[in-house]
């Protein structure tokens, strides 16, 4: 039975991870900006790493389905079980759902989202000030509650880890990081 998840699987998690941590930073940071070329310069990178969560999201999701990830172990509880399953789900919309937000709040703002200052992505909605504070309103909302999964998740996985002592947190962190077991006849 497979225990651990693909080096690809890693790597998608791994990194859309740390492009996740580095948009909060960067929306933290912006928010409280006045407006200068310097915010302007935040606004563009943390569209550009939205659109590759997205991107990413959307590979690592093709990625899984063509690659079922390890079953949970059978001693689990059914109903941690589900909740795993529910909080992987939410994980995923919301890695999706965001940028979706944040490029339709762009669009109703009048700024065109250009990933890496190179691809235009079109806007789809019409310039309008009152549905772009609206949904500059959700897209803050649905990051709040990314924060609450987030938060969740990695709980989770360090409980799985120091209490349960299972092997659920050391399936997903790179084999650099997963100590060797001691030689016990040394």
């Amino acid at each position: 039975m497979k225990i651990h998840y693909t080096k690809t699987a890693k790597l998608f998690h791994w990194l859309i991870a740390t492009i996740i941590l580095g948009l909060f930073v960067l929306g933290f940071t912006m928010a409280d900006m006045e407006i200068s070329p310097e915010k302007l310069q935040y606004f563009s990178w943390h569209k550009w790493a939205g659109v590759t969560v997205f991107l990413l999201t959307i590979a690592r999701l093709t990625w899984r389905l063509l690659n079922p990830p390890p079953a949970l172990p059978e001693m689990m509880d059914d109903r941690i079980k589900l909740l795993a399953h529910l909080g992987h789900f939410g994980l995923y919309f919301l890695c999706i759902i965001i940028p979706i937000s944040g490029w339709l709040m762009s669009s109703a703002k009048g700024v065109q989202t250009v990933w890496f200052g190179i691809l235009p992505i079109p806007d789809v909605l019409s310039r309008d000030k009152e549905l772009g504070h609206q949904l500059e309103e959700l897209h803050s909302a649905l990051n709040w509650v990314f924060i609450a999964f987030i938060s969740t998740h990695v709980l989770a996985a360090l409980k799985h880890h120091f209490i349960d002592k299972d092997e659920i947190l050391i399936r997903m962190l790179p084999k650099f990081l997963i100590a060797k077991p001691r030689n016990e006849n040394v």
